[in-house]
């Protein structure tokens, strides 16, 4: 099998898959000679997924197969560019929303396709939903032919909506409006974890279910609409931070390499059927100070905060949740903790900007 050498991934990228697979008590063997598909492989957190089965096949010849399924293969170039010549990484264009076909057996299915950035709710509110839901059909469908080992849908925060609890456990739900158009992003991921769990009672498929908090990282899209992500561009590019809000909102951010680590210990370690957290509550904090400490580690930049009043946009929706921040208790309990402090997340989430390959 031709590797390349790790000098082809950035350097922050290398240091975090090391201790993500030597630091978690994930069962790594299980995925030994299998094969592993991933919807929406060029996305920030699928390819993160990608990233630590490809290091697996170099650091403890696991002979993983990967299937990158994706919308536009020039989006999984520009992605993987590093991994082409990869024997064990298959790039697979297909549209989710038809049925799928595949004569390779497929041992587990990753399902993470989806428009999760909030610029495209209003602009493609039908695209956003298909995804979530005639998307999931479709895969579920898939991992019952193959008869598959496991099952991971990416579903969403989201889900809670205006929940009452905070901290919020899995069981903690809370309004969601079917008729105001920023819904087609949280109802169709309920949707989706409702197919999940009806696949598994009807069929038996193993489906496990994660529900990301705010990740950020390496490899998160300066322009995808949401704040921390901008708050990252205007450093990287040196300009002052703008806060476009009183900045009294408050989440919890979870470092991707921590992120990871929980959606593979869900998949391999997980209970079918069921929902995980997966964030970092001992990294909440509002996007008020979020902007003055990023401001503060840059100092000799110049950077400055900000404050100034957001137009108003029909093509943004923003949401009417004023605090985010998950219980993780049940992923604990798989052995999973999330460890990376919010300054150091964010030094390396800009330092893996200043290079780019």
């Amino acid at each position: 099998m031709d590797k390349q050498t790790n000098d082809y991934r950035h350097p922050v990228v290398q240091e975090d898959l090391v201790f993500l697979t030597e630091h978690y008590p994930i069962p790594w063997h299980s995925l030994g000679g299998k094969t592993v598909l991933i919807s929406g492989a060029s996305g920030f957190l699928a390819s993160h997924m990608v990233e630590t089965l490809l290091f697996l096949n170099e650091a403890h010849q696991l002979n993983i197969t990967v299937l990158a399924l994706v919308r536009s293969r020039d989006g999984f170039i520009q992605r993987f560019h590093h991994h082409l010549n990869r024997s064990e990484l298959f790039c697979i264009v297909e549209d989710i929303n038809s049925p799928l076909h595949m004569e390779q057996k497929i041992d587990f299915i990753v399902h993470a396709a989806s428009q999760a950035s909030p610029k495209y709710y209003a602009t493609d509110p039908v695209g956003t939903l298909s995804a979530n839901t005639l998307g999931t059909a479709n895969l579920l469908e898939l991992a019952r032919r193959h008869q598959v080992e496991g099952f991971l849908y990416f579903s969403s925060a989201e889900v809670y909506g205006e929940s009452a609890q905070v901290p919020t456990a899995e069981s903690d739900y809370g309004c969601i409006d079917p008729l105001a158009v920023r819904s087609c992003y949280a109802e169709s991921k309920r949707m989706g974890e409702n197919m999940c769990v009806s696949w598994h009672h009807q069929y038996g498929v193993p489906a496990r279910i994660v529900r990301p908090f705010h990740t950020y990282g390496p490899g998160m899209k300066l322009d995808d609409g949401r704040v921390y992500a901008d708050f990252v561009a205007d450093i990287v590019n040196g300009r002052n931070i703008k806060l476009k809000s009183d900045g009294q909102a408050r989440r919890a951010f979870c470092y991707v390499a921590d992120a990871t680590a929980g959606f593979l210990m869900v998949l391999l370690r997980g209970e079918n059927a069921q929902a995980y957290n997966i964030g970092n509550p001992d990294a909440d904090t509002s996007i008020r100070d979020l902007a003055l400490m990023l401001a503060g580690l840059y100092a000799e930049k110049g950077i400055s905060v900000e404050f100034e009043d957001r137009k108003e946009r029909e093509d943004y929706l923003p949401s009417k949740i004023s605090v985010a921040c998950p219980d993780i208790s049940l992923a604990r309990g798989l052995g999973w903790v999330p460890v990376t402090a919010l300054e150091i997340g964010f030094s390396k989430t800009i330092e893996s900007y200043k290079h780019e390959n």
